[in-house]
């Protein structure tokens, strides 16, 4: 099946900014993930649809690869197995580049000013980014893992197909993550050169409420309102399975963060970020609470 579209996945627009992007993704994770739904595979299977999606448009540099990306897969028919073959890469490459079919002399340049002074032997097809979600246990012990993935590929016939494929990579214990791997050839085929290569990234996954901002791990801190505005304590687990007693300044706000050196993975550092609790349910006591600070404009 074809990727679904990111922002659909994440119920966001393409205008969407880096934080609207974020707090979708949280909540869409936080609805799907295993350990809420034990047992569901389905709901297993939306978490890792949520996580992919966010990793496609979390940065405005990624919503430009993505959509980058996008164009050259229409101009290839897109996914679901469509094939290429006779006069069809004329046409691919009169869109590429702006002429009518192929240049002569395969200058993909054709007329444009002074043609290069070395021509490229060898095209190459498109790399392609896949990741390699790791639990903390598996990235700190290392192994064998598999992974799959959608390319296209050359066929007998010589025209162009998607297929998917599988491979096998070999991961070192202790990886960290954001670990990036290229293997060479497995890319997208060229139809009239070699294959590109396909760019293995490792990301290791905390379970519920921990995810990471560039290469620093991040962990929720559900702290009600009142603590927030008020300042106080709340009791926070590390990964490490510690727990500790978390001060809290007053008129902290959501979003804010605080770092614990050494706290983190493998050594590395923790930020805290604030968050309000997820309530199912509100007693009678804490409606009339609300109602009592909507009165005085809280």
């Amino acid at each position: 099946m074809a990727q679904q579209d990111p922002f659909s996945v994440l119920g966001v627009g393409r205008n969407a900014s880096d934080v609207e992007i974020k707090r979708a993704f949280r909540k869409k994770a936080r609805q799907f993930h295993p350990d809420r739904n034990p047992g569901d595979a389905s709901a297993e299977a939306k978490f890792k649809e949520v996580q992919a999606a966010y990793e496609s448009i979390a940065t405005a540099k990624d919503r430009s690869e993505y959509e980058q990306q996008q164009r050259m897969s229409s101009m290839f028919g897109g996914g679901g197995g469509a094939s290429f073959g006779g006069g069809g890469m004329d046409d691919i490459f009169g869109q590429m580049f702006g002429g009518g079919g192929r240049p002569r002399g395969g200058n993909p340049f054709g007329g444009m000013g002074q043609q290069p002074r070395q021509r490229r032997q060898h095209p190459k097809g498109s790399d392609i980014g896949v990741s390699l979600e790791l639990t903390t246990d598996e990235a700190e012990e290392g192994g064998v893992f598999s992974f799959s993935f959608k390319r296209l590929k050359k066929n007998s016939s010589g025209s162009m197909e998607a297929t998917s494929t599988t491979l096998r990579t070999s991961v070192k214990a202790g990886v960290k993550h954001g670990t990036t791997t290229r293997m060479k050839g497995q890319g997208h085929d060229h139809p009239e050169g070699e294959a590109g290569d396909v760019l293995l990234t490792i990301r290791i996954q905390f379970g519920e409420g921990r995810f990471w901002d560039g290469d620093i791990l991040v962990q929720e801190v559900p702290t009600p309102f009142s603590t927030l505005m008020l300042g106080g304590k709340v009791k926070v687990a590390l990964p490490s399975k510690k727990k500790i007693m978390l001060s809290v300044a007053p008129e902290t706000l959501v979003g804010d963060r605080q770092r614990i050196a050494g706290a983190g993975y493998d050594g590395g550092d923790l930020e805290l970020e604030f968050v309000l609790p997820d309530y199912d349910v509100l007693s009678d006591e804490q409606k009339d609470a609300l109602k009592k600070l909507k009165d005085t404009g809280l």
